[in-house]
Parts: C-alpha cells; sequence; structure tokens
C-alpha cells in the first residue's frame, strides 16, 4: 500500500495576530485528519507491536519523516486520536461498502463469525479500570474473556461486508447483533452453530438465508449439497481473524484509553481491507 495515498501535506499554518489581549487558546494541530489517518493505519503494516515505538522511531526521526515534516509529539498525537473516531468509522463503512459484489449469475455468499477482544488477562479483572462499565466478561470456543467482541461478515474473496463491535457477553445470535450485521445484505450466509437463531424467518423473509450446524440434541436437518459444501469452507473467516489478530495486531491488551482502543480496531480492519493477499476460496457455479 502506498503511503502518499492516505494523506497528503497540510498548508502553511495561519501566522499569529500581535497586539491582541492575551486569551487562552487551544493550540492547533500540525497535522491534517488524513495524515493522523495515514499514520494510524499504517501502523498496521509496519510490524511494530507497540505505537509507542512505531511514532518514535518511524514517523518523528524514521523513514516516515519526510512524509510527515510537521509531526507533533508522541503525547500530543495520542490527544488528537479520539477526534478521529468518527472518521475512521466512515471510512472503514466506505471500505466495506466498495467490496467486490459477486455476479448476478449467482447469490451472494456470506461467512459470519465473531472474534473476542480481550482487555486483560483473567487474573486482572477485579482490578481492571480503563473499560469499566464497557468491557464484560464473555466466553468463545478458547475460553473465558473480559472484554469487547468483534463480529464479522465477508465475502467468499475475504473481503469485510460489514462489521460490528459489541461488549464480549453479547451472544452471536443476539437478535438486535444479528439484524444488524446483516442488515442490507441478500442471499446465504454460512455461521457456526452459536448463530442458531429463533429470528430465522425473519431474515428469510429479508432475502437472507442463515445456514448453520445443528446442535447434537436437536434433529438433524436435510441440506442441499452445495450448501453443505459451502458450510465446510466457512474455516475462511478463521482465517481472516487470525490474519486481523497475528499481522494486524487488533488483539492486545496495552490499551489504555476506550476510545483509542476502539479506534485502534477500526484503523486495523482499515488496514486488512487494502490488504493485497487476503485468504478467499472458490464458489462454484451452481
Amino acid at each position: 500500500m502506498q503511503l502518499n495515498h492516505l494523506s497528503t501535506k497540510i498548508g502553511e499554518t495561519q501566522s499569529r495576530q500581535l497586539g491582541q489581549a492575551p486569551v487562552v487558546a487551544a493550540r492547533q494541530a500540525q497535522l491534517a485528519d488524513s495524515e493522523i489517518l495515514a499514520i494510524l493505519i499504517y501502523y498496521h503494516y509496519s510490524g511494530y507491536k507497540c505505537f509507542a515505538y512505531y511514532y518514535q522511531d518511524m514517523v518523528l526521526e524514521g523513514s516516515l519523516q519526510s512524509y510527515f515534516p510537521k509531526a507533533v509529539s508522541y503525547s500530543r498525537f495520542i490527544e488528537l486520536i479520539p477526534d478521529q473516531l468518527v472518521q475512521l468509522y466512515m471510512f472503514l463503512k466506505v471500505c466495506t461498502l466498495s467490496s467486490r459484489r459477486t455476479g448476478n449469475y449467482r447469490p451472494a455468499t456470506r461467512f459470519a463469525d465473531s472474534k473476542k477482544l480481550p482487555v486483560c488477562h483473567n487474573l486482572r479483572i477485579h482490578s481492571h479500570r480503563v473499560f469499566a462499565g464497557i468491557a464484560q466478561r464473555g466466553k468463545s470456543s478458547t475460553g473465558w474473556f473480559y472484554g469487547l467482541k468483534l463480529h464479522l461478515l465477508i465475502n467468499e474473496y475475504g473481503e469485510v461486508i460489514n462489521f460490528l463491535v459489541t461488549p464480549g457477553n453479547v451472544a452471536d445470535n443476539n437478535d438486535e447483533a444479528l439484524r444488524n450485521l446483516l442488515s442490507g445484505c441478500r442471499g446465504k450466509c454460512y455461521a457456526d452453530k452459536g448463530y442458531l437463531t429463533k429470528i430465522f424467518e425473519e431474515l428469510y423473509l429479508q432475502g437472507i438465508h442463515l445456514i448453520t450446524k445443528v446442535r447434537s440434541n436437536m434433529k438433524n436437518k436435510l441440506l442441499l449439497l452445495s450448501d453443505k459444501m459451502k458450510l465446510k469452507k466457512r474455516a475462511l473467516i478463521e482465517s481472516v481473524n487470525d490474519l486481523l489478530m497475528s499481522v494486524f495486531d487488533i488483539d492486545h491488551t496495552r490499551h489504555r484509553s476506550p476510545v483509542n482502543a476502539i479506534a485502534h480496531t477500526f484503523s486495523g480492519l482499515i488496514a486488512y481491507c487494502f490488504y493485497e493477499q487476503k485468504p478467499s476460496v472458490f464458489i462454484p457455479e451452481n
């Protein structure tokens, strides 16, 4: 990804007027919004696991210094991040809306799953204060955790179609969460047993056919052979989650601000949207 596609240099700052009564004014940022977004997003390509080291070594003193000649100090940059949360959200929405559409010759294929975003180690839950009132205890396939959940909807090309961030105790088959995640989508969606829901008929009438496996205490249901084959390819979204955790580093417990943590998650998802080597599966024509 070319860094200069994400950012443009800002013009000269306005000169201060002299002779006025002394007033306490907020200092104007030397970085444009686009530059702040570029720094946040490019962090996930840098290979650094600590944003402070990345900003000090690359933005202030390293190879990115020429791109951001008016970069502010690290502490000042951290203060500017909350102001970019809305821009990051809108940018991410644009990225998801521009995802590749499957052709009209077949219904769209979607895969849904959730990923845990722990905010602290389980032994530190009682002493954790940063996400107090926001994070909740939840359970995933790997055990209990304390934090948030990232719900993802992708297509067969590994592109993110929609996303949702909830507290950790929101179940995958939560009615409101499913309505938001699948809003505006049409076609078949493949998910695990955790997505068995009572609003199946409601979704079906909206053009969404949710296909999952059944639990051991449920009667078996007949599936089309093509649907059974596609259900086995649901592991694609596990590969996406693994990339988000290992390459784009959205899963860590070093956050000191809930707003900055959400901004970090959004910027990681945007970086993934620009990633050229997304995992994908082949869906044959019916």
